[in-house]
């Protein structure tokens, strides 16, 4: 069969590299793709907010498969105009994407249905959430409403912090029109978990856990960011904590969504934290989640288009969904200065150390094919992936990977997994 991704980043990446595996699959293309997705893919000058067009190729190439990688063509509606045309496409519907799309839709949906979450407000005015800010505890988190490439949460510890950020978010408009709503949110404290779950509409399996490093800097200081590094499985999501959110979490979600018509199919991503008083949801994202996924995926054991189709088949329960007993970290190369300002262009070496060298991977997120070389093109460039027998291992190993790569203005954080020292 022929498989089209639709992203350019390490995300995408990744589902190329395990898509590549699958004996059902002759063929990949990847719009827009990037220099490392070329290894395994045939990539095409197609923006991923080119709806029609990823469709238009789709349908002349007789594409079999469509994995949509990136929040906003799903967001937008890509899967709908696939579907519009008899074309086989998996993600959730642009009327199911909403629950990433919009985080007052998620908070409102959570509150009707009861699912576990921090006490919110929604505001369409700045002035308003100003007065509500006035009267409330701290700290406290902001969100833009809409989609920012992960960075549109600021957490807040002061009031004049808090109106600072109102202005950032809803006058400023720094994330654009993702500002245009603002909820304000409790602040909760524990430990982060983001758990991947695949979703046929009425059924959801989740995937292993993993826990995602968003600060740019170590300590967890410094700028949000899309992602610094990972690691799989979480220490601190233990048996219990899975038990109680499959049955008042994940279930309780697509249950939640099948009643308000908006039938979920594709990757479920769920952010959680896990509070002194239960497990409760962060936020919700309507896709593989980066860099979460190069974890995820080096340790799972299925063949991914079969789980793939069975979800879009409504046969999910006939996957016995499997990971392999170990663990794994990602560490992000970065340009210096993201998420801000930063350099491209620069010559990475050391890419051809990992071929061949089982356990270890580098999936490409920012970066281009020029002259035969491979430069930087991205605030993060690279996500250096390793396996091992425990996460200590597994980190070491990582670690390790990271220094046969070069390349000018290279940066990282040093401490991604340090809390696996505290488990």
């Amino acid at each position: 069969m022929k498989v089209l991704i639709v992203g350019s980043g390490g995300r995408e990446h990744a589902i190329a590299w395990k898509i590549a595996q699958s004996d059902k699959v002759d063929k990949i293309y990847c719009a827009p793709g990037n220099a490392g997705i070329a290894e395994y893919a045939e990539c095409i000058d197609i923006k991923a907010m080119e709806l029609e067009k990823l469709a238009d190729f789709a349908q002349e190439n007789e594409i079999d498969l469509t994995v949509i990688g990136m929040d906003d063509p799903l967001v937008a509606g890509v899967v709908d105009v696939f579907e519009a045309r008899g074309l086989r496409v998996f993600g959730p519907r642009k009327n199911a994407a909403i629950i990433e799309g919009s985080k007052a839709f998620s908070k409102d949906l959570m509150k009707k249905y009861n699912i576990p979450t921090a006490a919110y407000e929604t505001f369409d005015s700045a002035d308003a959430a100003i007065a509500y800010l006035e009267t409330a505890d701290f700290p406290i988190v902001l969100k833009a409403d809409g989609l920012a490439l992960g960075k549109g949460v600021l957490i807040c510890n002061t009031l004049e912090e808090a109106k600072e950020g109102v202005k950032t978010i809803m006058l400023d408009k720094q994330f654009g029109a993702a500002g245009d709503k603002l909820v304000i949110e409790e602040f909760m404290t524990g430990r982060e978990v983001s758990v991947l779950a695949f979703c046929d509409g009425t059924r959801i399996k989740p995937m292993t856990s993993a826990q995602d490093h968003k600060r740019a800097k170590d300590g967890d200081q410094g700028l949000n960011t899309g992602g610094m590094g990972t690691f799989s499985p979480s220490p601190f999501y233990t048996k219990e904590v899975d038990e109680f959110c499959e049955k008042y979490i994940y279930q309780a979600t697509m249950d939640a969504m099948k009643k308000e018509g908006r039938d979920f199919v594709g990757v479920l991503f769920c952010g959680l934290m896990l509070t002194p008083k239960g497990p409760k949801v962060l936020e919700y994202n309507a896709r593989f989640g980066d860099p979460e996924t190069q974890v995820v995926l080096p340790r799972m054991k299925n063949d991914i288009v079969e789980v793939f189709e069975a979800c879009i088949d409504g046969k999910l329960n006939e996957i016995d969904l499997q990971f392999e007993d170990n663990a794994a970290v990602c560490v992000v190369l970065a340009s210096d200065g993201y998420p801000e300002h930063y350099e491209k262009g620069f010559p990475i070496e050391g890419l051809e150390t990992f071929k061949g060298k089982d356990g270890y991977y580098v999936f490409h997120a920012g970066t281009k094919a020029v002259d035969g070389k491979v430069v930087t093109n991205g605030g993060r460039v690279l996500g250096v992936t390793a396996l091992g027998t425990d996460l200590k291992d597994a980190r070491k190993n990582a670690y390790a990977a990271t220094e046969w790569i070069s390349f000018a203005n290279k940066y990282k954080r040093n401490d991604i997994g340090k809390a696996i020292d505290e488990a």
